[in-house]
């Protein structure tokens, strides 16, 4: 196996709202929602879906949570936040602020950024789904790709 990750699919309560959240609120670039027509026939999991391409090709999913629990054939569970984190690099302290806020705007529940005694200035948000998404500065890790 090649040490990469190229999707990261959320589980939302409400796709509509999450896709808002994600292309209205946070300014992610998304088609909308596709895949509508399609229904597994062995899972019984619908296909629509929410995508947004990101830096580097990684594409983040929106996928309404009982479809996924059934494309997956598991059980359906409540969401379970603060298990892990997608972090996101941005170029400057004033980033994590504005986008922080951005976020908070659009419905967002945030931490309000700190100086972490590591190095870096970062705070969170819990999306509408309660998905918890760190946002970094860190002048020692420089990215081409840090929005």
């Amino acid at each position: 196996m090649e040490p990469r990750l190229n999707v990261i699919t959320l589980a939302v309560a409400d796709l509509e709202r999450a896709l808002r959240f994600y292309r209205d609120g946070l300014g992610f670039q998304s088609p909308g929602v596709v895949g509508s027509r399609w229904t597994d026939e062995r899972t019984a999991a619908n296909g629509a879906v929410a995508v947004f391409e990101l830096e580097g090709g990684l594409l983040l999913s929106l996928y309404p949570r009982a479809d996924l629990a059934k494309d997956a054939e598991l059980p359906v569970r409540d969401a379970q936040s603060g298990e892990f984190s997608l972090g996101l690099l941005v170029r400057s302290r004033s980033d994590v602020d504005e986008l922080l806020t951005k976020a908070e705007a659009a419905g967002a529940s945030v931490i309000p950024a700190h100086e972490r005694p590591w190095g870096i200035y970062s705070g969170y948000f819990r999306d509408l789904d309660g998905h918890l998404w760190e946002i970094i500065w860190n002048p020692g890790r420089t990215s081409s790709s840090a929005a």
